[in-house]
């Protein structure tokens, strides 16, 4: 059984689906000056993983020069431009175009002026010089350019309004008006201020974000996904429904190595979507199963999407314990997928896979087995008090150790070994022990290069490829942290974020008094209300927003402006950013901008609009459980005030709502669903949402009746049968 397509065809596909993978077509001279810059990217972090990030500001230059400059050379300024091969001329030297290579210079020079004139700073800002202006002119009107190329118009399109808005504040009508800044002090702000720019986002995706994609490439290319597919299709694909089961257990295995919705469904759905559909699963119900499971790949421990690492520097707080807060709200959204999977699957009398196409466990172990020791390294070197960089670091150099060593299985076995003994005991941190075992790592590398010839070199040049690939996937999220900060520079400049803040408050505290006027045995006190509406407003917003924004961008954003309101109402900013963060997340399956259910709809020949609305059905948990852990912070283990009682009532109240609601748009319990039933089971869900005993109890009343019903229908059919 062969598990999944090769390197070249899921990157095939995955620029087919994924418009941050769309590049430009170019003569193979010019398609190796860009491979060479790429490679130099991603060796560049490599580096200083390992043996140390430079100075703040010059760490960010460097990469926010790559990243821009790249830009203007892998994607064309329009999609159809791209797609057609130009032949080297005067007016497209190496069949790009000359206005291009121009761009790409210009930016490159203008990101790295602020490192340049670093020492100079603290003189600058406040009072920039005309050249300073012009730079930051440069730069700003650039990198605009740059993400509409890599992510589309939504982003650019906000950014822009947000200088509009911070220029001419003073025409804006209400709590909005402000007194308007200059062009001259807008890009002070923006461009030498750690405020815009080069603030926090930008710093996350060059500390952070990049090593972990590579990682994630690099894991995949030596085999750990078919790993993980393996291990998804044997434990779950016999029982009924199976290759769903198979696409959900696969989707969360590998999305522990991919934070890429797009990739995820690509590379598991080239399994499990033909096979659902030969199962007898309507093509948009397979697609948006696939869809939805690998979005998880986001929020799944211990290697999640860009935002996790954004929240390790926004409420400084150690990535261990942002790794073990979405513990349970992960295996949640999975939960919610599978129990909707399940019950289509009993509904519809869906059998699993055959003995001949679901692979046997000691069989999948005994071929793939080596390819665990980079992620067990990982998790080792992250969980022992070391840098997130540091430990991707060690998974990249044990991934390229695997990959290309001869004996495979010994070199892996020696590696995992080797962190297990040296990360818990700091040895890692003494000079000069990162260089020597990094060296003799590239000496076993090198010895398996060399002894297996023709197909060492094949090995090399696989991991030469996924080094360049990762670089690719890096630079669009690269691109938008650095636009991001423009939307957070003008909402620092300007204060807007506190005044829509109050704005959200204020509605969601008339809504929620409206509410306990108008029914006078509503069950919660106003302070509860006013906290559920202002959630509300903020999930929509979020949604709303990632119909053109992707999921990190999304995040910084609504950090920025959503994120206080909730703190006015005593949310704890761990529980806060979570909620920001997993409505963000839904973006990538929420119409009319679905990319992940795109994908899958297209790989599935389904329609992709009634894939997006199916895909967020299946979403339920991802929309239920943000609502459970703001009213019960327990859920997320590290928040503030934990206990074991909070812990284990709201995670019996949340599996109890995410079971009721899926069998209410499953319609099936233990037996069919009549559709008063359904009604009724879905508002039993909604009261779990609060984790209380009231809540409790109205659940209990409302359930009562259909359960009853359910097991006496149960019994009666088993009877017959």
């Amino acid at each position: 059984m062969t598990l999944t397509p090769s390197a070249a065809e899921l990157a095939q596909l995955e620029e087919e689906l994924d418009p941050e993978m769309q590049f430009r077509k170019v003569p193979h001279g010019t398609s190796l000056i860009v491979g060479a810059l790429l490679l130099a990217l991603s060796a560049f972090h490599y580096y200083t993983a390992g043996f140390g990030l430079m100075r703040e500001t010059t760490h960010r230059g460097i990469h926010l020069a790559f990243v821009l400059g790249l830009i203007f050379l892998v994607f064309s300024y329009s999609k159809g431009d791209g797609r057609r091969l130009h032949p080297s001329t005067a007016l497209r030297p190496g069949g790009i175009p000359l206005i291009d290579w121009f761009f790409a210079v210009a930016v490159a020079i203008s990101s790295l002026y602020v490192p340049w004139i670093f020492e100079d700073m603290v003189f600058r800002i406040g009072n920039p010089s005309t050249l300073d202006v012009v730079m930051g002119s440069i730069t700003i009107i650039l990198m605009i350019e740059a993400t509409r190329r890599a992510i589309g118009w939504g982003l650019p399109l906000i950014a822009l309004f947000a200088m509009v808005y911070a220029i001419f504040g003073n025409w804006f009508p209400g709590i909005f008006l402000h007194p308007g800044a200059s062009w001259s002090n807008l890009v002070n702000h923006l461009y030498l201020t750690s405020q815009g720019v080069y603030g926090v986002a930008l710093g996350v995706v060059a500390t952070y974000v990049f090593h972990f994609v590579l990682f994630g490439v690099l894991a995949t290319r030596i085999g750990l996904g078919r790993l993980f597919l393996g291990l998804a299709a044997a434990v779950a694909g016999r029982f009924a429904g199976g290759p769903a089961k198979v696409s959900i257990f696969g989707s969360a295995l590998f999305g522990m190595i991919s934070g890429s919705s797009v990739a995820n469904t690509v590379t598991v759905g080239s399994l499990t979507i033909p096979m659902m559909i030969r199962l007898g699963y309507q093509r948009h119900f397979a697609a948006a199963v696939e869809s939805t499971a690998a979005t998880g790949g986001q929020i799944t421990p211990p290697i999640m999407g860009a935002a996790a690492f954004l929240m390790v520097e926004f409420l400084n707080l150690p990535y261990a314990t942002i790794v073990i807060a979405a513990v349970i709200p992960a295996f949640m959204h999975f939960f919610g997928v599978l129990m909707q999977v399940h019950f289509e699957a009993k509904r519809t009398g869906m059998q699993g896979m055959t003995d001949a196409d679901a692979p046997k466990l000691s069989e999948v172990f005994a071929r793939d087995w080596p390819t665990i020791a980079p992620l067990f390294a990982l998790i080792m070197v992250l969980f022992t008090g070391y840098t997130p960089y540091l430990a991707a670091f060690w998974g990249i150099t044990g991934c390229m150790l695997v990959g290309l060593a001869q004996h495979r299985a010994a070199s892996a076995l020696v590696f995992a070994l080797a962190i297990g003994i040296a990360a818990p005991t700091e040895f890692l941190r003494v000079p000069g022990v990162n260089l020597a075992f990094t060296l003799a790592a590239f000496a076993v590398m090198a010895h398996g290069v060399l002894m297996r010839t023709q197909e060492g070199r094949e090995r090399a040049r696989d991991m030469v490829d996924a080094f360049i690939l990762g670089a690719k996937y890096a630079i669009g999220v690269g691109a938008a942290a650095a636009t991001v900060g423009i939307i957070v520079g003008v909402v620092t400049l300007t204060g807007v974020g506190f005044k829509i803040s109050w704005i959200v408050t204020s509605l969601a505290d008339q809504w929620a008094r409206g509410v306990s006027d108008l029914i006078p045995f509503f069950p919660f006190d106003v302070k509860a209300a006013t906290l559920f509406f202002t959630l509300v407003l903020t999930g929509a917003v979020c949604i709303l927003l990632g119909c053109g924004v992707p999921t990190t961008a999304n995040y910084i954003i609504m950090v920025t402006v959503a994120a206080p309101a909730l703190g006015m109402l005593g949310v704890n900013p761990l529980v806060a950013h979570f909620f920001v963060f997993y409505y963000g997340v839904l973006a990538d399956i929420t119409p009319p901008v679905a990319i992940a259910a795109y994908a899958g709809a297209s790989m599935a020949g389904a329609d992709p609009f009634r894939t997006g609305n199916t895909a967020f059905r299946l979403a339920l948990g991802k929309v239920l459980v943000p609502f459970v852990f703001v009213f019960s912070p327990s859920m997320l283990i590290m928040a503030p005030g934990f206990t074991w009682t909070e812990l284990i009532g709201s995670t019996i109240a949340c599996l109890t709502s995410i079971t009721f609601l899926s069998a209410a748009f499953a319609g099936w319990l233990l037996a069919p669903l009549a559709m008063w039933e359904r009604l009724l089971i879905a508002l039993a869900a909604l009261p779990m949402i609060v984790a209380t005993p009231t809540g409790a109890l109205i659940s209990a009343v409302l359930a009562a009746p259909v359960l009853l019903r359910q097991v006496l229908a149960r019994g009666r059919a088993l009877k017959a049968a």
